[in-house]
């Protein structure tokens, strides 16, 4: 028995072939490239709150993992209704619209609706930029349109959707909660997500996809750990309570690279074991960029 109602051929109905390829680009704002271009540009930023950003970071690692190891649970397939047929497009846009308006993988629940719900509505909160009221408006349509795109596109059906909104604001809800007594809110994000990516390598049996998730997430918190090392050692220095979590944020970081260089020593370069070693290794360099700039 399906999981739709007719809701993609009533979209796609009154949807005009001119817009095709439009409404497959604006999809891309949910895709996880453009999810981490946009938050790594942010963690960049000097006029942004770094920690803050961080923090959002991890729970995007995490929902990933938790978003991936619920369509492994799930292992529903996709729906195969496209918008359009490739062929009846011009030749030139034929390549771009086939990047963009077709997915793999499962579609319970749509990735693309949990995971702009959740970014989204967290940097709507950290965020600064105009009122906090017009952040969430914005939030709020870009979650409804790119979720309106993956049905228009035929890659997902109703419940899909409204499964990863909800999954989404739910897993909000459960972080905030979890973290609202912690200081540090990176650590306990980066925390999260090794936790999660590394139950997703058990619900994935380590597919691809989950060990480039478990790699970047041991990165993200190696990096942020020796970040936190870095600020405590170039502050005036407190109490043992002070050195005691240095010297955790020291060797929890060493066990997280030590796996990192293990995965790449003990593979070959072209095994995904090795290459979620050298995305690991790079994620974590990648989150000691501010620190380095910093200290120069």
């Amino acid at each position: 028995m399906g999981r739709g109602i007719g809701e993609i051929e009533f979209l796609q109905e009154y949807i005009p072939e001119s817009l095709a390829t439009p409404i497959a680009l604006f999809t891309q704002l949910g895709d996880v490239w453009f999810l981490v271009f946009l938050l790594g540009v942010l963690y960049l930023s000097p006029t942004t709150n770094r920690d803050a950003i961080a923090a959002v970071s991890g729970v995007t690692l995490a929902g990933l993992a938790f978003m991936d190891s619920l369509k492994h649970i799930f292992a529903l397939p996709r729906p195969d209704q496209p918008l359009l047929p490739t062929e009846e497009l011009p030749v030139v846009l034929q390549p771009l619209y086939e990047a963009t308006a077709f997915s793999a993988g499962y579609g319970f629940p749509s990735g693309h609706a949990l995971m702009t719900t959740i970014v989204y509505l967290s940097l709507a909160d950290v965020l600064s930029i105009s009122t906090r009221k017009r952040r969430y408006l914005i939030a709020s349509l870009l979650i409804v349109t790119v979720s309106l795109s993956r049905i228009a596109l035929g890659v997902h059906y109703l419940v899909d959707i409204v499964a990863g909104v909800g999954l989404g604001f739910g897993f909000l809800i459960a972080t905030r909660t979890i973290s609202t007594s912690v200081s540090d809110k990176g650590t306990a994000a980066f925390g999260l997500a090794v936790f999660l990516a590394g139950l997703n390598l058990l619900i994935s049996l380590a597919d691809t996809d989950a060990l480039q998730l478990a790699g970047a997430a041991l990165g993200a918190f190696a990096g942020w750990q020796l970040i936190g090392v870095t600020r405590g050692l170039l502050s005036e220095r407190g109490q043992s309570k002070t050195d005691r979590l240095l010297w955790g944020r020291v060797i929890t970081a060493t066990i997280a690279i030590t796996v990192l260089v293990a995965a790449l020593g003990f593979n070959p370069v072209t095994s995904p074991v090795a290459q979620s070693g050298i995305l690991g290794l790079g994620v974590a360099v990648f989150v000691l960029i501010p620190m380095i700039r910093d200290v120069r």
